[in-house]
C-alpha cells in the first residue's frame, strides 16, 4: 500500500499553500485555507460530450477550455476535474502548474506521476477528458442559427448546416465554401449543397477540422 512520508507530505502542504496563494496573488503565508473539490471518479461518463477522450489516449491533443478529470489512485486529495486556463495549464495539489493543452491525455499523466513522485510512491495517474470545448467550427451567412459548435462525431460540412438549422430563404447554396487555416496559410474549399444533395460530387462534404469557418453567402 502507497504512503505519503511524513516528511513529504509536510512539503505538499507547503507546496499547496503556495500554490493557493499564487492563484489568488496573497502571500503564501496568508493564502486561505479552501476545501478541496470532491475526487473524481474514474468511470464518471461525461455529460456534455459523446467523445469524450479515454484514460491513457496518445491521440486526442488536448485544447484550451477542456475539462479534464484527473485522478490518482488512492490520492483524492488531489483528484479533482479541473478547466484547461486560456494560458494552457492547470492547477493541481502538490504539482501546482502543468501545462496541458497541446498535450494529450497520455503525456499529461506522464507529466503528473513525474511532478508527484516527491510526495506520493510511484504515482498512478489517470487523465480523461471529460468535456471537449477546445474542438469546434464556425458556420455564418445565410443560416438559421450562425455560431461557434462543437466537433462531435466526424461532422462534415452538411452536419454543419443541419446543427446551424438550415438555409435562410436567399442563400446561394451553389455558392458555400469552407475557409480553413493552416500553417500555410489559408484554403479555401468549395461546396455546392445542390450537388451533395443530389448525391453527387461527394467529396465535397468534407469532415470538419478545428477553426474551420463555413460560409453561406
Amino acid at each position: 500500500m502507497r504512503t505519503i512520508l511524513s516528511s513529504a507530505y509536510m512539503r505538499g502542504i507547503f507546496v499547496v499553500a503556495i500554490c493557493s496563494a499564487m492563484s489568488i496573488g496573497l502571500p503564501a503565508q496568508t493564502a486561505p485555507q479552501s476545501s478541496a473539490p470532491a475526487p473524481v471518479s474514474q468511470s464518471t461518463p461525461s455529460a456534455q460530450t459523446s467523445e469524450a477522450a479515454k484514460a491513457h489516449d496518445d491521440t486526442f491533443i488536448i485544447g484550451n477550455d477542456d475539462v479534464l478529470a484527473i485522478n490518482v489512485w488512492k490520492e483524492p486529495d488531489v483528484s479533482r476535474s479541473v478547466p484547461v486556463r486560456s494560458d494552457g495549464k492547470i492547477s493541481l495539489p502538490l504539482v501546482c502548474e502543468v501545462q496541458a493543452a497541446g498535450q494529450t491525455p497520455l503525456k499529461l499523466e506522464q507529466e503528473i506521476a513525474a511532478k508527484l513522485k516527491n510526495y506520493v510512491s510511484e504515482p498512478e495517474v489517470t487523465v480523461i477528458v471529460q468535456q471537449i470545448n477546445s474542438q469546434k467550427f464556425n458556420i455564418l451567412g445565410q443560416v438559421n442559427r450562425p455560431g461557434s459548435y462543437p466537433i462531435v462525431n466526424s461532422a462534415t460540412v452538411l452536419d454543419a448546416i443541419a446543427l446551424a438549422g438550415g438555409f435562410r430563404d436567399f442563400a446561394k447554396k451553389k455558392s458555400i465554401y469552407v475557409l480553413r487555416h493552416s500553417a500555410t496559410g489559408d484554403t479555401r474549399l468549395p461546396f455546392n449543397y445542390k450537388e451533395v444533395s443530389q448525391g453527387k460530387n461527394m467529396a465535397q462534404n468534407i469532415k470538419l477540422q478545428p477553426g474551420d469557418t463555413i460560409i453561406v453567402p
